[in-house]
């Protein structure tokens, strides 16, 4: 017996929160895990995990989103932000998504270095200065104020998400990877369809083109809530997945370092490029649906019950969509195969339907056209559309998410893929505001959102159909050590440590 069979003389237990089997985790290896009595790693209520486990993070997580972006999407479903000009919603998001395009390349390498919490407490400043901007408006009529504060949300969403990319891909276990991107799509956007009652009930009576003051109030109120919510986020070292491994070591990396680890990723993995087209296709239709649709064809109380109807329908394709990707019953690739053709096929469907309510209406004439009430006959085709809408857009986004976490289970590299999709996204998503400011017409506007979708999938099948694997490679903490034959290792987890230390009795 070695010197070193003294150091593992006793066991601590960690309890598994999902399969409640015990990992045994030698004292050798407590100097490298947090003390197990600390409150966040303690099960105050037996059938819960502690708050320390990935998943639990994940929900805290999902609820900031919930409380900012997923509010500032409610006001962005009603049309026009809610105000009464529509060239300066469009201006104010052409500066947002011009300034996430161009911070949102590097927020994963902000993210890396200064961590989630504070991503997302900053993050959470733009969207309650943005909804206070269009409150100013409502009453002064200050244009540059929206468009300034569009630009601080632009940096403050490049944040956010970074942040969100990284623990929706990576805290969680491969075989869960799909529902964690359900949980989070769900809290997400229950938070849009919560923030849609807002407007809705407070504008039921009122047939103008802009909301009430009191619509903006309560959505600074709620956005708020997001930043202090924010704060009790643990971080990435704290937090530990179900099977006891950490989701990363705590670490204190050089901004040089991640910029560096950027391009090797770019430089290294040729496969993310087949995923340009869906992150420039995924947010280009928005303009389209909540401006040329919702925001010109109905009147106010219904744009609020369709921007309602769009994201509570956005929760139910996640589901759909979540349930289909993490189906044990088939391989990864199959169940790859088969998301896509779901998308592809649901894309032709949706897609098809709105060119037949879109035929026959420009910008010239929809003024003569009365608007859409829900209490109509006429608006139950429309309804449907739109909700269809919403699931298709849940599901697009969500598949994208899946796809790009099958191409890694390292939290600093997801946060780039992340980084790398929000910043194409953002960037196609700032040229379709401002072809809607400069009037181009309806039918463009759908033409070119629905040749997107279509293409973008077209050109990513050779990836999504033969080259997704049953796993992924184990892989490096440091970004910076990738190799072109991606022969790699991660730190140890618990039970490769354990292994090691039982080598070291004998």
């Amino acid at each position: 017996m070695s010197k070193n069979s003294s150091l593992v003389t006793t066991d601590m237990v960690v309890r598994d929160s999902q399969e409640d089997d015990l990992v045994r985790i030698p004292d050798k290896l407590r100097s490298d895990m947090h003390d197990p009595t600390s409150w966040y790693n303690r099960r105050y209520v037996s059938w819960l995990p502690p708050y320390s486990n990935s998943m639990v993070q994940i929900v805290v997580m999902s609820f900031v989103l919930f409380l900012t972006p997923g509010c500032f999407n409610a006001i962005t479903g009603i049309g026009n932000s809610g105000i009464s000009d529509p060239k300066v919603s469009d201006n104010a998001n052409v500066a947002l998504y011009s300034t996430f395009a161009t911070i949102g390349a590097i927020g994963g390498v902000v993210c890396n270095v200064i961590g989630i919490r504070w991503c997302l407490m900053i993050g959470g400043t733009g969207y309650v200065m943005y909804t206070l901007s269009l409150l100013v408006y409502h009453y002064k009529q200050n244009a540059a104020f929206c468009i300034f504060a569009g630009a601080y949300l632009g940096f403050c969403a490049s944040l956010t998400w970074a942040a969100q990319g990284l623990v929706v891909m990576s805290y969680t276990l491969e075989n869960n990877k799909a529902h964690a991107i359900m949980v989070f799509w769900v809290i997400f956007n229950f938070g849009a369809v919560l923030g849609s009652l807002i407007p809705l009930v407070q504008n039921l009576e009122l047939g103008a083109s802009n909301v009430n003051a009191g619509t903006y109030v309560g959505f600074i109120v709620l956005m708020a809530a997001g930043i202090v919510v924010a704060a009790f986020l643990l971080p990435m070292d704290k937090v530990y997945r179900s099977d006891g491994s950490q989701v990363i070591e705590k670490k204190y990396p050089r901004i040089s370092d991640e910029i560096r680890g950027m391009f090797r990723v770019l430089k290294h993995e040729p496969r993310i490029y087949a995923m340009f087209p869906m992150f420039a296709a995924s947010n280009w239709f928005y303009t389209y649906q909540f401006n040329d649709v919702n925001a010109v064809r109905f009147n106010v109380r219904t744009r609020s019950l369709n921007s309602l109807l769009y994201w509570l329908f956005q929760m139910i394709g996640s589901i759909l969509v979540g349930f289909v990707l993490d189906w044990r019953r088939y391989t990864r690739p199959v169940r790859a195969r088969i998301g896509f053709a779901i998308i592809f096929l649901s894309g032709l469907a949706i897609w098809g339907g709105g060119l037949k309510f879109q035929m026959g209406v420009t910008r010239q004439n929809v003024k003569s056209i009365p608007p859409i009430d829900f209490t109509e006959s006429r608006y139950i085709g429309p309804m449907f559309l739109y909700i269809c809408y919403g699931a298709f857009d849940a599901m697009f986004q969500s598949f994208i998410f899946w796809v790009l976490g099958t191409f890694s289970n390292n939290p600093k590299k997801v946060a780039l893929y992340a980084s790398f999709y929000k910043s194409l996204q953002s960037a196609f998503a700032a040229i379709s505001w401002r072809l809607d400011a400069t009037e181009h017409s309806f039918l463009a506007m759908f033409i070119s959102s629905w040749a997107l979708i279509q293409g973008s999938l077209l050109l990513a099948a050779p990836l999504i159909l033969f080259k997704i694997t049953e796993t992924t490679a184990p892989e490096t903490e440091e970004i910076l050590q990738i190799s072109l034959d991606d022969e790699v290792t991660t730190a140890p987890s618990i039970e490769g440590k354990t292994e090691q230390d039982s080598k070291l009795k004998s």
